[in-house]
């Protein structure tokens, strides 16, 4: 009962103190008629994605809960309808605020003049959805919870039961878990597909004909795609990012409390041991978010009217939280684990090892971070050296971004490897989940970081468009500039914590497989048997297929686009002479329906794959997939997201006079702005979905392997 409390406490309290911050928004100023008239443009567009959007989405939850139900049980359906539900509410609430803190952000700064109070009211707007990402999730927890562990009294059980009409023998707490999983999976992976094309498709059609065509500013009113692309920073890089790291701080909590179920029944360990493992995770996440808490209130109850330190303040806010949960979470596990017996856990440092997992996983991605800040911003060499390339032409900017994002691979990589090792090796298979735990046991500060970048950007594009004095814009672009670096430290996160997560999610899958696959307690599988190896060659091969359609994707609607920027400029050229207003609402049409249209066949790809290949060939294919599909899919996002980053802050670092003698309008900026361009789809699409899609296969695999383990057609045709 006790923990049931905490997380009702921890949850509640977010969820009342996002409510207050965004009803504290709503109530400042919107500043003059045309920034109103604007504000409303950019809302009512993204409202009407998210409505479009989800009613697709509404219709495939069903379907597969319905699945579910049937292959499965009916309680798995219920969990994995709940988690839809919070992952859909958290986003759409963390969309609505932005729409409305944009132009307040704006107004603040041309008000007031001063960068400290304009960065207060963004990052009170971001701190809405981080609080929201963290405080649903785990609200849709205690539910599960409650209702399921409780009530139904399952959470103590290791017993095994049969499901309905297919007869397989699953243990029913875990396996509700993963249905909640799959249901906040489902939400992220149509939110960051869905927005990720729209938002570029506008982002690249408004640069490719104003930028570089008719060399008008960005954000310019006369541009018609302007106001489509602040609709994509809402619905893309607010309600996506949202979702996903929701879907991620999931992840990482049922695959920690799977694990131990796991590691209950196999390896030999105490049942009484059970109440520890699957209490500490949720434990842990409910101190994380009292922390967070206290973190956002930290940086929203000082005067900071005086301060300039944009990124010390935003620091600050996430070490103060990441702070109060390390030394909490040591608390913790040394009350948890005290008098636990600790026999074949593999806990070399006794009742604080789970919390050494978990710091090694703070740490981890306090590293990762370190390093795309390092490959990203423009303080640094890499990307002077890549603004520096431009003065040479678009090829080699492109060229030196590439091979900037291929260098940044290593370092991530060798940081996550070392992770395991050393998490396994002083916490065994548990220490491994709770290391992604730990990178995400902030979420909601990390998620109130990212998500005041985009209501910046947004807000400078208001000011634009409304022509506002330059100090205002001045103001709003120092802010999207940290925004920027911000949001490649969490993508950063994100990818790391997503690897770890599936990690953990594969482990509690090789548990379930059939066969000689547990080996003095650990699950093992023979990467050399022919079936796991054709799995890992395929699964190698997934994320460039589901890259290559998100990137034909935005290409398809950024086309549509650039032809309707063209044709409004051609047959309306008092457009350009600000003699004629230009038709937003069409280009706002085009990238919905190019998103709507296009999202569908690459998001539900990783629904469907596992279990298609699990129904074809059985669970030890599936499991190379699982391998070869996440191993590239780190790989992947890295790369696109350094890369993307890069291109985007050497074309920032060329318009604010880092190169003498360039700057917009010259040839320097026209390749820079090529490089931009190229980048946007793969930081903004490809790589903030790569942690989604490997996760989202992990779990589809982990709920459906006890179903295609006993029926393949492989196993039908040679057993």
């Amino acid at each position: 009962m006790s923990l049931s409390i905490l997380l009702l406490f921890a949850s509640i309290l977010a969820i009342c103190y996002a409510a207050f911050n965004f009803f504290k928004v709503k109530k400042l100023e919107e500043g003059n008629p045309l920034m109103q008239k604007i504000a409303s443009y950019i809302r009512g567009g993204a409202n009407t994605f998210m409505n479009i959007e989800y009613k697709v989405l509404s219709i495939v939850v069903i379907v597969v809960a319905a699945i579910v139900w049937l292959s499965l049980d009916w309680y798995v359906a219920v969990a994995l309808l709940i988690g839809s539900f919070m992952s859909a509410t958290a986003g759409l609430v963390g969309m609505k605020i932005a729409t409305y803190a944009n132009v307040r952000v704006t107004n603040e700064a041309n008000t007031t003049k001063n960068i400290g109070k304009t960065l207060k009211v963004a990052f009170r707007g971001g701190s809405v959805m981080g609080l929201c990402v963290a405080g649903f999730a785990l609200f849709g927890l205690v539910i599960v919870y409650i209702v399921f562990g409780r009530l139904l009294g399952w959470v103590e059980s290791m017993d095994v039961a049969k499901c309905w009409l297919t007869k397989i023998e699953i243990i029913r707490f875990p396996n509700a878990l993963s249905g909640y999983a799959l249901g906040c999976s489902l939400v992220a992976m149509f939110n960051r597909v869905g927005g990720g094309i729209y938002t570029k498709a506008a982002d690249m059609g408004a640069d490719l004909v104003g930028k570089t065509e008719v060399h008008i500013p960005e954000d310019d009113p006369r541009n018609p795609a302007t106001i489509a692309d602040n609709v994509g920073d809402n619905v893309g890089d607010v309600a996506g990012l949202g979702s996903d790291l929701l879907e991620s701080y999931v992840a990482s909590i049922v695959a920690a409390i799977a694990l131990g179920y796991n590691i209950i029944k196999h390896a030999n360990v105490a049942e009484r041991s059970l109440t520890a493992l699957y209490t500490f995770p949720l434990a842990f996440a409910a101190i994380g978010l009292i922390a967070c808490v206290l973190g956002v209130a930290s940086l929203l109850v000082r005067d900071l009217s005086k301060s300039k330190k944009v990124h010390a303040q935003l620091n600050g806010a996430t070490w103060f939280g990441a702070g109060v949960t390390f030394v909490a979470g040591f608390a913790l596990s040394i009350y948890l684990f005290k008098d636990v017996e600790l026999t074949n856990l593999g806990f070399r440092l006794g009742a604080a090892s789970p919390w050494v997992g978990a710091a090694v996983g703070i740490v981890a991605g306090i590293l990762i971070g370190i390093f795309a800040e390092y490959y990203t911003s423009s303080d640094y060499m890499p990307t002077k050296i890549l603004a520096e390339a431009s003065k040479e032409g678009p090829a080699l900017t492109i060229t030196t971004g590439l091979a900037l994002g291929m260098r940044s691979c290593m370092a991530p990589c060798m940081i996550l490897g070392l992770g395991i090792i050393v998490s396994y090796y002083l916490s065994g298979l548990y220490g491994v989940a709770m290391s992604a735990m730990g990178m995400l046991s902030f979420v909601a500060l990390t998620v109130s970081v990212d998500t005041y970048g985009p209501i910046s950007d947004n807000a400078g594009g208001i000011a634009e468009m409304s022509e506002l004095p330059q100090d205002v814009r001045n103001i709003t672009d120092t802010l999207d500039a940290v925004g920027n670096t911000t949001a490649a430290i969490g993508k950063g996160f994100a990818i790391g914590s997503g690897g770890l997560a599936a990690l953990a999610l594969m482990l509690s899958y090789m548990y379930s497989l059939p066969g000689e696959s547990i080996v003095n307690g650990l699950p093992t599988l023979n990467i050399m048997e022919p079936m796991t190896l054709a799995g890992a060659i395929v699964g190698g091969a997934l994320p460039f297929l589901f890259s290559g359609m998100l990137i034909d994707a935005v290409a398809v609607a950024a086309r549509k686009m650039v032809d309707e920027v063209r044709r409004q400029f051609k047959e309306h050229p008092g457009i350009l002479e600000k003699k004629e207003d230009p038709d937003h609402n069409q280009c706002i049409k085009i990238s919905t329906e190019g998103a709507i249209n296009q999202m569908k066949v690459p998001a539900l790809m990783a629904v469907v794959i596992p279990v298609v290949c699990g129904l074809l060939f059985g669970a030890h294919f599936v499991g190379g997939i699982l391998i070869g599909s996440t191993i590239c899919s780190i790989m992947i996002a890295v790369f696109t997201g350094n890369a993307g980053g890069a291109w985007d802050n050497g074309k920032k670092y060329i318009e604010q006079g880092g190169i003498p003698g360039t700057g917009k309008g010259t040839a320097v900026h026209d390749a820079a702005i090529v490089g931009d361009t190229v980048g946007d789809p793969l930081k903004d699409t490809v790589g903030p979905c790569m942690d989604i899609f490997i996760k989202i296969m992990s779990t589809v695999s982990l709920v459906a392997v006890s179903v295609f383990a006993e029926y393949n057609l492989w196993s039908f045709i040679f057993n």
